[in-house]
């Protein structure tokens, strides 16, 4: 029975990183919040280390209010319900609570680690090297050396102080052909150059000469074509629901397609658009209500679905491709 309770442990600590890096906040209800802030890719100049964007995961204690994600989360993914998910949530927060009463520490893989300290208040360190953010998968951090181009620029300018190069006027009187022999070659090029010109000149003219033709004789063959259609096909007529923003209400994942599409027939019935979004890492099909460029107006139609229609639908956060 133990070890069944820490596989269960184990298991919804790795649902709480899977949902780290597709939400900017996972409440664990009773517990606490796991929250995520954005951090742009900087270098460190002290030791000449690049580092990524990343993602920094911090906690706060004072959000523990159900908001469903969590849960709903372990639902679909454990094919179970609703009720069921959130009792296995509140036995892992209780078990948590209970040893760190006893002083023990409790580590969440990949996310950090919580103790409590001598004023018996909760402590959270987070693991630095875990990046939670999903467009710098697999980059790291590296360190290249330092370039010095100016060492160069010194030895320069000292070989230039030893081997110092001097024009006299004696040395230009004595050999006045390299000054005739410089202008032959500017005239020479000056002539192949015009020449050159000239002759692209030409090819252009041509060219558009040609041009003009070509299209002149296509122009009359069009003219003079006849294009008769006995029986034209009526219009079609296809109006397509569009799903745009990032925030999406979801009606369910389901782990067989057919499945995901019997419910996006009851929910076309029932005056929706819904769509089927591409399968998740999970193998699971989601079906989406309706999407939303706010999240405002998001939020204010999921309650509205969650009080009339379905009491486990949820929102994602995320761009669609």
């Amino acid at each position: 029975m133990r070890k069944k309770a820490n596989f269960v442990n184990m298991q919804l600590t790795t649902y709480i990183t899977d949902l780290l890096y597709r939400y900017e906040c996972v409440i664990i209800p009773g517990f606490g919040a796991f929250l995520t802030r954005s951090k742009s890719a900087y270098i460190d100049a002290s030791s000449n280390t690049f580092h990524p964007p990343s993602k920094i995961v911090s906690f706060n204690k004072q959000l523990q209010a159900n908001d469903g994600l969590f849960a709903n989360y372990v639902a679909s993914v454990d094919k179970c319900s609703y009720e069921t998910a959130l009792q296995q949530i509140r036995n892992y927060t209780t078990q948590i609570s209970r040893e760190l009463s006893e002083g023990k520490k409790i580590t969440f893989k990949n996310i950090g680690e919580f103790s409590l300290n001598e004023e018996k208040l909760l402590q959270f360190e987070p693991l630095a090297q875990q990046n939670f953010n999903a467009s710098a998968f697999g980059l790291s951090s590296f360190t290249s050396p330092k370039i010095n181009r100016e060492v160069y620029k010194e030895t320069v300018e000292a070989l230039e102080k030893k081997a110092p190069i001097a024009i006299t006027p004696e040395t230009r009187a004595a050999k006045p052909y390299l000054k005739y022999a410089a202008i032959a070659v500017i005239a020479i090029s000056a002539i192949g150059f015009g020449s050159l010109k000239f002759y692209e000149n030409q090819v252009q003219k041509f060219n558009y000469a040609e041009r003009q033709k070509a299209n002149s004789l296509i122009d009359n063959q069009i003219q003079e074509a006849t294009f008769v259609i006995e029986n034209p096909l009526p219009v079609l007529s296809l109006h397509l629901p569009k799903h745009s923003g990032k925030y999406h209400i979801v009606a369910g994942a389901y782990r067989l397609e057919d499945n995901a599409d019997k419910k996006i027939e009851q929910l076309r019935e029932k005056g929706y658009s819904p769509l089927k979004m591409e399968t998740t890492r999970y193998g699971l099909h989601q079906v989406l209500y309706s999407s939303f460029e706010d999240r405002k107006e998001a939020l204010n139609n999921l309650h509205e679905i969650k009080r009339t229609e379905n009491a486990d639908a949820w929102l994602l956060v995320q761009e669609l491709q």
